[in-house]
């Protein structure tokens, strides 16, 4: 077996009772460093909160560094065109004029890795997507918490509550330590902490499957120009960012290739010889289960060998080609969603309804990849549309002093889909971020806080709102494009 088994009776050990030290207490604390806890720690700390972020790592970014999930997608809205085949922009060609629907301490990070030269402006030409270095992004990310005056943690891994969900108990090399808050902002991604403090959460759909996780890996020594000699060539073995079907048919039908989808998918990068490859699938996995993520690490870098031995043999442009950098750790798109005051569904993101209590806007399509194996569900919002994400579902029921944010809000598999993506988890953590400084100097509960004093700070930090949602307001404040 490549991993170790599950085992097959549940034989529980008793450990011996333990001391946690007292690294600290705050107004605010974050757990996770990825997007939605960079957007929540930068946003509370602007709002006037003590702030300390806790993260597993030893770098900032989560998904967007750990995992390599390249590029940023799009937070701009979307009159779709006909997808051009044999378009070899190696980014979206499906993707018409938008308006940005996101901006505050995203766009601040996008300002800044675009003038250090570790991201591309999005654009009609990048499909409005945002092509990035990670490690531009690692070290963009610190100079903002740097900046906010944010306290950080790194190497510390979050497991328990304290009681009276008063703090967060986490894993060190320094032992057990614990860290106490009036406010807890889970930006985990899987809803760790909320869960731990009591929150109910659903898994996946109707089945309990959930999107397969996908390492992502980055490719250099790619040679563009005989690539695109060989896309003029064979116009409808490419489009946009994914093809090559009949190489991969070939690859499958002489044994050198043998996955899960039907196709190759990357994208450009901000350096011209190299390509972010998002091309391996692991189904039937979840990502809070130890025994899932292990087969899932060992059976994703199997794919990554041949799909590296698949380009450098079948697809023009990559003979010299090889992998520099794969994840950390796999991508995980989906595990638990945190049931809160409000459970955002399909109906309200293809809908693009709009609520009295938003605090964040997304017009990224539903984006559903096959849990059971090859396919993907492409769904779009109405033209020029964008939907609202209201307060209530950053607010986990039957749970006090925790606000969650990210992936884990409340939804369905279906909604999941489009929220999940890293502009939007950014907003809703800079909402979360706000929700929680405002209810730590009140010294009330998140679900206490007035939700207009909410919106009214996010439009003081230049984050987007739909046009006159607060009164006294005209514009959806700076969302004016990177």
């Amino acid at each position: 077996m490549p991993a170790l088994k599950r085992p097959d009776e549940s034989v529980r050990l008793q450990l011996p009772p333990r001391q946690a030290l007292l690294a600290g207490e705050t107004d605010v604390l974050v757990v996770g460093g990825g997007p939605a806890g960079l957007g929540a720690a930068v946003a509370a700390a602007d709002a006037g909160a003590r702030v300390v972020l806790a993260e597993r790592y030893g770098f900032l970014g989560g998904n967007a560094t750990a995992a390599l999930v390249m590029p940023l997608m799009s937070f701009h809205t979307q009159v779709p065109t006909i997808e051009k085949k044999g378009a070899t922009t190696l980014l979206p060609t499906d993707h018409g004029p938008g308006e940005p629907v996101v901006a505050g301490v995203l766009r601040r990070l996008l300002e800044r890795l675009v003038s250090a030269g570790g991201a591309i402006t999005p654009s009609l030409a990048t499909g409005y997507t945002v092509p990035f270095d990670p490690e531009w992004f690692k070290l963009i990310a610190l100079e903002l918490l740097d900046e906010a005056g944010v306290s950080f943690l790194f190497h510390a891994f979050a497991s328990g509550v304290l009681p009276g969900n008063e703090g967060v108990i986490f894993e060190t090399k320094s032992g057990p330590l614990a860290i106490r808050a009036k406010v807890i902002v889970d930006c985990s991604g899987d809803g760790d902490v909320a869960v731990q403090a009591g929150a109910p959460y659903e898994i996946g759909r109707g089945d309990g499957l959930a999107q397969p996780m996908t390492l992502m890996f980055r490719v250099t020594e790619f040679r563009r120009a005989e690539f695109d000699a060989y896309v003029r060539d064979n116009p409808k073995e490419w489009r946009g960012v994914h093809g090559l079907w009949a190489l991969v048919r070939r690859a499958t039908e002489e044994g050198k290739l043998d996955l899960p989808r039907e196709d190759m998918l990357f994208f450009a990068t901000p350096h011209e010889n190299e390509v972010s490859v998002n091309s391996t699938r692991v189904t039937r996995v979840l990502g809070t289960d130890v025994w899932d993520l292990s087969y899932a690490e060992w059976c994703s870098r199997r794919q990554m060998r041949q799909i590296e031995a698949f380009l450098r043999r079948y697809v023009p442009g990559f003979e010299a080609s090889y992998v520099v950098q794969s994840g950390v750790q796999i991508g995980v798109r989906e595990t638990r969603r945190v049931m809160g005051e409000y459970r955002l569904d399909v109906e309200d993101v293809l809908g693009a309804r709009k609520f009295d209590d938003a605090i964040a806007r997304g017009a990224y399509p539903v984006d559903i990849h096959n849990p059971k194996g090859s396919g993907t569900v492409l769904k779009r919002l109405p033209p020029g549309e964008a939907y609202d994400i209201p307060l209530g579902c950053l607010l986990p029921k039957n749970t006090e002093r925790v606000i969650v944010a990210g992936r884990c809000i409340s939804g369905s598999h279906e909604a999941h889909s489009s929220y999940r993506v890293m502009p939007i988890v950014m907003a809703t953590g800079q909402a979360a971020g706000i929700c929680a400084a405002l209810a730590a100097r009140a010294g009330s509960r998140p679900r206490d806080v007035p939700v207009r004093a909410v919106q009214r700070e996010l439009l003081r930090q230049g984050a987007s709102l739909r046009k006159g949602l607060v009164a006294g307001t005209t514009t959806a404040s700076s969302g004016a494009a990177v």
